[in-house]
């Protein structure tokens, strides 16, 4: 097995062979160029040369073309000849057409295996970012996952949490003296934006079974790292939803992997497409967690490659963390183009043979500068290079094609069917019906009583008993438990307690 990964090469004019050392993969990295100058297929040969090596890929399809991934290119293709060509001219004398495993992923479940994660896995830092929530809103937030916690109520999905927010907004008064100030005005605004959530679809996202982050680590029989693939196309209308769910998972990896040090090939491989989504319009709070994580992962044997159309997209701290690059061409047609241009050049080890902003302009589609990590960790000097042909198919695989790899898939079967077990929703709906109960017990007996004394009254009659008051004040006699069984009997009235009415009913006759 190779310990370098071919990303092309030259003849006159062009750089000797590129690779990338394989233990520096999990250095982290950078694909950056205008649209259409080749991205996209240096993410898929990259891709290739990963799985080959053993080594686990996720990556985000935007435009459904690395679905080619699944299929071996074919010499009847169009581009067969100009493929042949390149592989000489950079002298890839093992190229060849081939299919490589891979496993396709879709938060909606259509175009892929369906990926679920929970509320309570989430945070409530990032469900906050996802929800563009105010400081004050997010302090509700925080206040309600504690409250959670603390009862033992696990939050699932988003019934579970709104649920969890209409009983907190009921008893705010109470919760404010123990945790600080809950208004119901943040309650409110929480409130609208989960319904945004929901009409983009998250709904879908937030549930069981959770994804597994081993599913997305496994390998073939024959040793190949599998290619895990989301498709983002439909995922992309929503990026907010895009960019937080690939940090969750960049977290969830954070913290749930052990630390390996510097292994002799990365644990995983984790493109970012699109990543400025990640970093528009972010608060520092969650530039500073990304920061975090990119700097530490790589402890955890895991690789983060961010695919954007500019270096300028990432923020600093986290652009110097990357010591891969490969940028295709940039377009300087305004001055504010000029000046991303120039920090650009200005982020690779300069080569005395030309230019470096100059070059960036005249790079050709499939042609790219490029800079990895050599002995001792030091970045290469930059060198322009032509990048490798693909040896999978170029372009997308059919709907068919698609099915089928999806019914051979290794986790077929595991994720479709969605469960829904005893989470926040049916605790609180079930103290809720035991309060109602209790409160109208008390009531009935209260109402009993005055009839008592009504009849008492009405008889006019005096046995020398000294009649003692025990009608108990309404206000002293609301326990927590009474409390939260007029918010139960008030939510019940909403349309979401008459579907959980219908839910509960509906679980009783299949029962």
């Amino acid at each position: 097995m190779s310990e370098t990964l071919f990303i092309g090469g030259g003849g006159e004019n062009y750089a000797e062979p590129q690779n990338l050392i394989l233990k520096y993969a999990n250095r982290h990295g950078l694909i950056a160029g205008a649209t259409g100058t080749g991205k996209t297929v240096t993410l898929q040969i990259l891709a290739e040369s990963f799985s080959k090596q053993g080594v686990p890929v996720f990556l985000s399809d935007v435009k459904g073309d690395l679905s080619g991934l699944a299929k071996s290119g074919n010499p009847d293709f169009k581009l067969h000849d100009a493929f042949m060509k390149r592989a000489e001219q950079i002298k890839f004398d093992d190229y060849g057409y081939e299919d490589f495993p891979v496993t396709f992923w879709d938060m909606f479940g259509k175009q892929g295996h369906p990926v679920r994660t929970t509320v309570s896995e989430m945070g409530p830092l990032l469900l906050s970012r996802l929800m563009e929530l105010t400081e004050a809103q997010e302090g509700a937030m925080n206040i309600a996952f504690r409250v959670a916690d603390e009862q033992d109520m696990a939050l699932l999905d988003l019934k579970d949490l709104r649920a969890m927010l209409i009983w907190l907004g009921e008893n705010a008064a109470e919760v404010s003296l123990q945790y600080g100030n809950v208004s119901t005005s943040s309650i409110g605004a929480i409130m609208r934006s989960l319904l945004v959530l929901e009409n983009q679809g998250a709904d879908a996202f937030f549930g069981e079974p959770a994804l597994d982050l081993n599913d997305l680590m496994s390998t073939t029989p024959g040793g190949q790292g599998r290619i895990n693939i989301l498709a983002a196309d439909k995922l992309m209308q929503s990026p907010r939803l895009y960019a937080t769910f690939l940090l969750w998972m960049l977290s969830e990896l954070f913290e749930n992997l052990p630390e390996v040090g510097d292994p002799d090939k990365p644990k995983l491989v984790f493109f970012f497409d699109e990543a400025h989504l990640l970093f528009d319009d972010a608060p520092k709070a969650l530039i500073d967690k990304v920061e975090q994580v990119a700097r530490l992962i790589r402890s955890k044997g895991v690789g983060v490659y961010f695919v954007t159309q500019n270096p300028a997209d990432v923020p600093d701290d986290i652009l110097g963390q990357l010591g891969n690059r490969i940028q295709h061409a940039l377009r300087a047609f305004t001055p504010r183009d000029q000046k991303a241009l120039r920090l650009a050049a200005q982020t690779f080890r300069p080569n005395d043979a030309f230019d470096t902003a100059e070059a960036i302009i005249e790079l050709g589609i499939g042609e790219a500068l490029v800079s990895t990590l050599e002995k001792k960790g030091m970045p290469t000097i930059v060198e322009r290079t032509l990048i490798r042909p693909p040896s999978s198919q170029l372009g997308p695989i059919t709907p068919g094609e698609r099915a089928a790899v999806i019914a051979a898939s290794p986790v077929a079967g595991l994720y479709e069917a969605e469960v829904d077990r005893e989470s926040a929703y049916e605790v609180l709906s079930k103290r809720a019906k035991q309060a109602a109960e209790v409160a109208a017990k008390a009531e009935a007996e209260e109402e009993a009583l005055e009839e008592r004394e009504r009849i008492f009254k009405q008889a006019r009659k005096y046995d020398g008993y000294q009649k003692k008051t025990t009608r108990r004040s309404r206000s002293n006699s609301d326990s927590l438990l009474t409390t939260m069984g007029k918010t139960g009997i008030k939510y019940l009235g909403t349309r979401a307690g008459q579907k959980m009415v219908r839910g509960i009913l509906g679980g009783l006759f299949k029962g």
